[in-house]
């Protein structure tokens, strides 16, 4: 068991080094896909509720250390995300919820989700709650999950690790 979690971490490093160097170069208007949650929510859909938000709590933690966010902040959402991702695991169910429509829409939820607490804590407190769902919730939101989607289905038989 241990062994699984060093492949993750390995595979989490290097997401975060490109969420923070290379993502940025294919934002779409400031929307950019986050890498972490798609990975947060495979971990989560592969392992369980409490492993997902424990490694929600740690990555979001490194992701605040290493993009110079506020402490707090992203690791609260991804916490956030995590567990909600974590409400569809189901051990008879790890394949069906890896299926491209499944998992893309369990990425849209997540990501949503993180991308509102982090707007809400991040960005000036005047906007409208409109503002912050269509602009820094919702359109993040779906970038993310059509980029989880080609991630899955470039995937051989669905697994990553």
């Amino acid at each position: 068991m241990k062994k699984e979690y060093i492949k993750y971490f390995l595979i989490f490093i290097p997401a975060l080094i490109l969420q923070l160097s290379l993502v940025p170069l294919i934002s779409i208007d400031h929307f950019t896909p986050d890498l972490i949650v798609i990975l947060l929510v495979y971990f989560t859909l592969s392992e369980g509720q409490l492993h997902g938000t424990v490694a929600g709590a740690l990555l979001g933690f490194l992701f605040d250390l290493f993009s110079g966010n506020l402490l707090g902040i992203s690791m609260f959402s991804k916490t956030i995300a995590a567990f909600t991702a974590g409400y569809f695991y189901n051990e008879n169910k790890i394949e069906s919820n890896m299926a491209v429509m499944n998992f893309s829409l369990i990425v849209f939820l997540s990501a949503f989700i993180d991308s509102f607490f982090n707007g809400i804590f991040t960005d000036n407190q005047s906007v409208g709650i409109v503002f912050m769902i269509f602009e820094k919730s919702l359109f993040p939101a779906i970038y993310t999950s059509v980029v989880g989607a080609l991630i899955i289905i470039s995937l051989p038989k669905r697994k990553l690790i």
